[in-house]
């Protein structure tokens, strides 16, 4: 085989591992988001990112209660698909408007994980102004009506 071949067959391999590695992140996002929503079923989920094109990626989940306390705050932060949610207990209990004067609460020095808690606190404020839906069909129209 020539050389170019080789190059070709070893960027395929390493494409190859990307894919795997990024299927891996998003199944393990999509574990604990399953399990957070299915453990919290009443108030709020909220997710933010951050995507730093050089600096480190950040992911938000803010759980908050009907009575908006942050029950939950995980930060999945890092440059890899190794990277996993890390669970900050210290924010547990804490008005969410506390934390929306104040998302940089974690420190200067992580830009991405402030911009991540306020799209995750946008996040929630969105969900809590749409109107909750009713159970059943009463979104679906009748064929001919």
């Amino acid at each position: 085989m020539a050389i170019w071949q080789w190059g070709l067959l070893l960027l395929a391999g390493v494409w190859a591992l990307q894919a795997l590695g990024v299927w891996l992140q998003m199944q393990h996002y999509s574990g604990v988001f399953k399990g957070i929503t299915e453990k919290y079923s009443d108030g709020f989920v909220g997710a933010g990112n951050y995507r730093g094109r050089f600096k480190r990626g950040t992911i938000a989940l803010v759980v908050v209660t009907p009575d908006l306390i942050v029950r939950r705050l995980l930060l999945m932060s890092g440059r890899t698909v190794f990277t996993k949610f890390k669970r900050h207990e210290e924010f547990e209990g804490m008005t969410l408007d506390r934390l929306r004067s104040d998302p940089a609460i974690l420190g200067e020095e992580h830009p991405g994980v402030t911009e991540a808690v306020t799209r995750a606190i946008e996040q929630i404020d969105r969900a809590r102004a749409e109107p909750r839906r009713q159970p059943g069909l009463s979104g679906i129209s009748a064929a001919g009506a």
